[in-house]
């Protein structure tokens, strides 16, 4: 079962910070992060991809960035 992590609304370095600490609590599995700026849409993903988690998806929408992380 995978996790959400929202971190819309705040700022850089905070929703880094946030996936970072689900990405720790979990060996593997799926996390979806919610952002809403590109810095933190790009920000995350460079995080996730250095501790081995994959960029799975990256969908838009009105609110922001919806990024769904996976490590097998």
């Amino acid at each position: 079962m995978g996790t959400t992590v929202d971190a819309r609304g705040l700022s850089c370095p905070q929703p880094v910070l946030m996936t970072l600490e689900e990405i720790k609590k979990m060996d593997k599995g799926e996390i979806v992060v919610l952002v809403d700026t590109d810095t933190s849409k790009e920000n995350v993903s460079r995080a996730a991809k250095s501790q081995g988690w994959q960029v799975k998806h990256v969908q838009e929408d009105r609110e922001g960035y919806r990024i769904t992380i996976s490590k097998d």
